[in-house]
């Protein structure tokens, strides 16, 4: 076990050291949970998302599944190359 330590702004802010978010693989823009046990300590976790966790993520009851070409379709229009 290792013993790492930061210092905390008057805001309430901590960087975390370098090493640290190597190890978590965190960069700027990712979120972390904070884990507190029932003895009161607290682990840091990075938030991750395994794509698999988004199966069923757009499904909708009745809905049918949209083909490939009507993702494009939908992909270049969201993107400003509109279709008449």
């Amino acid at each position: 076990m290792q013993l790492r330590k930061a210092t905390i702004t008057s805001k309430g802010q901590v960087t975390i050291p370098k090493d640290i978010r190597d190890i978590l693989k965190i960069g700027p823009g990712d979120q972390i949970d904070f884990i507190i046990s029932d003895e009161g300590e607290v682990l840091l976790s990075p938030r991750t998302c395994d794509f698999r966790d988004l199966k069923g993520f757009f499904y909708k009851k009745g809905r049918k599944a949209a083909s490939l070409e009507e993702m494009e379709i939908a992909i270049k229009k969201g993107a400003g190359g509109g279709m008449a």
